[in-house]
């Protein structure tokens, strides 16, 4: 018997197919290994004037479920509370759920779409808690984008060297690199993110050029031993004209994307979209402090996420920095 699981989709197809063949209800719970009370259970709830129909048995199931769910979210402040502590940190519905799921010896306390439902419920639109969810852009195409740097970048190694671990994010210490502008295109933030941890850096610059973007790599990636800081991938921005300083100052290989290819460093580029959230464009970036930078920074590593299955990046580096000292 399969009873302890909730009847899904397919066995409700099933139910359906073998209700309207004229068997009964202890003849389909024979088939399906089902109990009796299970089968009478789902067609006496699920049925509307007298007739059951598998797809809208599905829906009154999934809405008892989230109902219940909701109910229960608001009958417990303290989970209550979490949800929406992590709502104004920045942290989307599926990351709330998925790091309650980690901490719950695999329970789903509740899901994200019961999360979406309570934000877009008449309580949710009264608290204004839609302000708090990342919002969707349309696709564009910057108007002032920086250019690829008109000189040549001294021995550049193109991407397509770059090893197939890497790629695969399956080795530590591989980072991308980029810059996030300020007001006027002038001063910036330098970015770093380790591939793997999905572990994220930032250091400000008085002006976006080879000197200040070299200083502000090096003393990111000094912080780390050896094996944390093993590549770096740039575009192929003027700030990164120096990149041969990190090879032989901290012995850090450098790659470059193709030109007008920042797909090729997608998981920096998602995470300055991040940064975006807090730093608008046109921000005049010479009134932001580093110590406030490093407060957006430290909040963006303890989101959780759900390639790291909900550990957040500062949990997934520290993980391997013991890994690799213990190697």
């Amino acid at each position: 018997m399969t009873s302890k699981h909730h009847i899904n989709a397919t066995e409700r197809d099933q139910i359906g197919v073998l209700l309207a063949a004229g068997v009964s209800q202890r003849g389909i719970a024979s088939k399906l290994g089902r109990s009796f009370s299970s089968i009478n259970y789902e067609i006496h709830h699920n049925s509307r004037n007298g007739e059951y129909h598998p797809i809208q048995a599905n829906y009154l199931s999934r809405e008892r479920n989230l109902t219940s769910q909701r109910k229960h979210a608001q009958k417990d402040p303290d989970l209550y509370d979490y949800v929406i502590d992590k709502l104004r940190c920045g942290w989307s519905p599926e990351q709330i759920a998925g790091r309650l799921k980690k901490h719950n010896h695999g329970v789903t306390v509740i899901s994200y779409e019961t999360i979406y439902r309570y934000i877009y419920s008449p309580k949710g639109k009264k608290d204004n808690l839609r302000e708090y969810l990342t919002r969707s852009h349309k696709k564009r195409w910057p108007k002032h984008s920086r250019k690829s740097y008109r000189r040549g970048i001294a021995n550049r190694v193109n991407i397509s060297f770059r090893s197939k671990a890497i790629n695969q994010r399956k080795v530590f210490g591989h980072w991308e690199a980029d810059v996030v502008e300020g007001k006027g295109h002038h001063m910036g933030i330098q970015t770093l993110l380790e591939r793997k941890t999905r572990y994220y850096q930032a250091r400000l610059l008085p002006n976006i050029d080879s000197e200040y973007g070299i200083k502000a790599q090096k003393r990111v990636l000094s912080k780390f031993p050896a094996k944390a800081r093993r590549s770096v991938t740039f575009d192929n921005g003027k700030e990164n004209y120096n990149h041969e300083q990190l090879q032989r100052d901290l012995g850090v290989k450098t790659y470059f994307c193709d030109p007008q290819a920042a797909w090729q460093k997608g998981s920096n580029e998602n995470h300055n979209g991040i940064l975006r959230r807090y730093v608008p464009k046109k921000t005049d970036l010479s009134i932001l402090p580093q110590w406030e930078l490093d407060f957006i920074i430290e909040e963006i590593n303890n989101r959780p996420r759900k390639c790291l299955e909900y550990s957040t990046p500062k949990e997934a580096f520290q993980r391997e920095l013991k890994s690799s000292v213990i190697i």
